[in-house]
């Protein structure tokens, strides 16, 4: 600032947000979200807030949702199993501020589905290429974007976390068969909660048929 104007200077500043292990909260960290539903759907949101440090809940839901503060610390002093309660407030809250309460309900249903060990239509549908589509499982994972790499693909596979619906993958060269669509969508599942509905995207492709060929695995 110039000292040439003999008057105080005013500056408004913001402290950097960081997570209780003391990684920043922006988008050049690694797993950070996206305000725009294109880029992360309002399930990834949802699943962001609720997945959280319980070290970050309190200090969350202050900063993130408009609850009064009385109901903050409140929330914020549950303990043991009762911290998912503040932790599903804070997911809410702050989903239904970005995306509306609308779109917050539908996260909030398909959170409980997965939690209780099944899906429901609030999982995000990834539409996937000709290429992974008619390619491995592997890739199909990949497309979706549960994971990020094909030795976290295999690693995933070989440790027994990656489902195709209810079925555990075998091997990382399995194929996605025709008997497990379901009106030409597929259910993938990374571990216990990360789910994301496949569909082919016939508007880019129309090579790309109501359902891939039936498949035998390659083992």
């Amino acid at each position: 600032v110039t000292s040439r104007i003999a008057r105080a200077r005013h500056a408004l500043t913001f402290p950097l947000l960081t997570t209780a292990d003391g990684k920043k909260m922006g988008k050049t960290e690694k797993g950070a979200v996206w305000l725009s539903p294109k880029l992360f759907s309002p399930y990834d949101y949802f699943q962001f807030w609720i997945s959280c440090d319980d070290r970050d809940v309190e200090r969350f839901l202050a900063l993130f949702t408009f609850l009064p503060m009385e109901e903050v610390r409140e929330l914020g002093g549950l303990q043991g199993a009762d911290r998912r309660v503040a932790k599903k407030k804070l997911a809410f809250e702050a989903t239904a501020i970005t995306h509306g309460k609308d779109e917050a309900e539908k996260a909030e249903e398909a959170s409980r589905a997965a939690f209780t060990g099944g899906a429901s239509e609030g999982v995000p549908t990834t539409l996937v290429e000709y290429d992974a589509w008619r390619g491995p499982l592997l890739d199909l994972f990949m497309a979706s974007g549960l994971t990020t790499s094909r030795s976290q693909t295999r690693r995933l596979i070989t440790q027994g976390g990656a489902y195709v619906n209810d079925r555990r993958i075998q091997s990382p060269s399995e194929r996605l068969d025709s008997s497990e669509l379901e009106a030409g969508e597929a259910m993938l599942r990374s571990g216990k909660k990360k789910y994301r509905r496949i569909a082919p995207n016939r508007r880019n492709d129309q090579r790309i048929s109501a359902a891939p060929p039936c498949a035998t695995t390659v083992r």
